[in-house]
């Protein structure tokens, strides 16, 4: 049974409204006025919010829709105003403040069933959508963590086993060479665990308004530094250096430079991790009419339209056949810090062509 409070300083519209949705089905909370109305938002958590526009003081309800929109907890409950003034001024005001509807005064109550069914209609659609995406995200995590925290321990464990039981048997090469690979599969965990922790913390972010503000705040006025540094860096892990074209141009970002270097280094891996050697890996950063782009261009084997449409957390592309190592966390990461600054990042990819990842930003303020 769903939950819905009326907030209005009219005792009698308060009760034809509780009669007509408990004949539907509904159990109705009452409030008598705006503070009264966030009181019980906050302790009851109803479903829906009915409120009225003016209770006592003009745009009462405007204070008690920002007061629960700026709640964490009340934030995402559907609010519908009513009005007996309903002027698309005061409309745009009350959707910019983050109403999910208007209910223009006086209404039937064919008219109440209409908005109140439609915005519990959505609000459901929207949190099966959300439990499809957590139970998606449980599978991956579950079916991949194992994998791929075996997989470098195994490598670090079983070398670690070897020297410590058969060092006096083993050559200086060998030695070396063992611990070049136990080397390797410390640092492909540290990275695994590095970008669990920091999606992680971005998906912490973007849930406080607060930071999502303060992040966007930040300026990095000189990136082709950082750009140049964290793609060189990729370039000659992979041992392409000369694969690599620089085109960066020094044009402010709207972004701290631990975020701008987490988006290059992880594009710019990518890039090299699926694509041949003797390809080129072209990075370039400018200033367009839209804002900035940052781009980073191969020649590999490319992604197919729905690969694209599923880039997320935890989703690796055709795993079994290419084996590739890592959560596919890199692209999610990129993108989801891409969001988070206002901006977007694009894909455009074909088998014969390769891939583009473009993120595009807005320009920083006093640019």
């Amino acid at each position: 049974m769903s939950k819905i409070l009326v907030i209005d300083d009219e005792s009698w519209l308060r009760e034809m409204i509780r009669i007509a949705l408990e004949q539907q089905g509904f159990e109705v909370l009452e409030a008598v006025d705006s503070s009264d109305g966030d009181a019980k938002a906050r302790e009851l958590l109803p479903d829906l919010i009915l409120c009225d526009v003016n209770m006592g003081k003009a745009d009462a309800g405007y204070v008690t829709l920002m007061k629960l929109r700026e709640n964490a907890a009340t934030a995402a409950i559907p609010f519908i105003l009513m009005t007996g003034m309903a002027d698309s001024a005061g409309m745009r005001h009350g959707m910019e403040l983050g109403a999910d509807d208007y209910l223009p005064k006086p209404f039937k109550v064919d008219e109440l069933y209409a908005a109140v069914n439609a915005r519990l209609r959505k609000i459901k659609t929207v949190r099966e959508d959300a439990e499809r995406k957590l139970t998606s995200l449980r599978t991956q995590i579950s079916l991949m963590m194992p994998h791929e925290l075996r997989t470098p321990l195994n490598g670090i464990i079983s070398n670690a086993e070897m020297l410590a039981t058969d060092a006096a048997t083993l050559g200086t090469a060998t030695i070396a060479e063992m611990g070049q690979e136990i080397s390797q599969s410390a640092l492909r965990l540290e990275r695994l665990i590095e970008n669990f922790l920091f999606y992680a913390r971005l998906e912490m972010v973007a849930t406080d308004a607060d930071s999502v503000i303060a992040l966007r705040s930040a300026r990095l006025a000189a990136p082709a530094a950082v750009v140049r540094t964290a793609a060189t860096s990729q370039a000659e892990m992979a041992g392409r250096l000369s694969d690599l074209v620089l085109d960066v141009a020094d044009t402010p970002v709207p972004m701290a430079e631990e975020y701008f270097k987490k988006i290059a280094t992880e594009l710019v891996q990518n890039a090299f991790k699926f694509s041949e050697a003797g390809s080129p890996v072209r990075v370039t950063l400018s200033l367009s009419a839209e804002g900035v782009e940052f781009a980073v261009q191969d020649h590999g084997r490319g992604f197919s339209t729905e690969h694209i449409r599923r880039i997320d957390a935890y989703v690796q592309f055709e795993r079994k056949m290419q084996d590739q190592e890592g959560l596919g966390l890199g692209l999610a990461i990129a993108k989801k810090l891409a969001e988070l600054h206002g901006g977007r990042l694009a894909i455009t990819s074909s088998r014969e062509t390769g891939t583009s990842v473009v993120v595009k930003l807005p320009r920083p303020k006093n640019s």
